[in-house]
């Protein structure tokens, strides 16, 4: 089975969300996003809101800045796990790969108004 890396700063994290987005909990390990700044993200699809039980998400913004960092966690999913979880985000969240703190090379859901080139 192929892996994939997600990195999650927001409510991936959250237990509800996990079962009701992957069917099941994740086991990950904390990392970090360089370059990005967190903002609020206001949802307005309530069934989102349902399931992490939020009206108000946290959204990376790309910077491009060093000091600027994001602590989170990188889970292992399937590629299948990858396409649940792009149904769970909302617009204006984008999936692109980036390369943690750690080196791993991982999804992350950032604002799609900020997407990096090549990503």
């Amino acid at each position: 089975m192929r892996t994939e890396f997600l990195f999650s700063y927001g409510t991936l994290q959250l237990e509800s969300v996990q079962m009701a987005t992957f069917g099941r909990q994740l086991t990950g390990t904390r990392d970090v996003l360089t370059g990005f700044e967190e903002n609020s993200l206001i949802i307005e699809d309530e069934d989102v809101i349902s399931i992490s039980g939020k009206a108000t998400h946290t959204i990376a913004k790309f910077t491009g800045r060093a000091a600027d960092k994001i602590s989170g966690t990188v889970y292992e999913v399937t590629p299948e796990e990858i396409e649940s979880s792009d149904k769970y985000e909302v617009a204006p969240c984008q999936r692109v790969a980036v390369d943690l703190e750690s080196g791993i090379r991982a999804w992350v859901y950032v604002d799609g108004s900020y997407v990096l080139a090549g990503s």
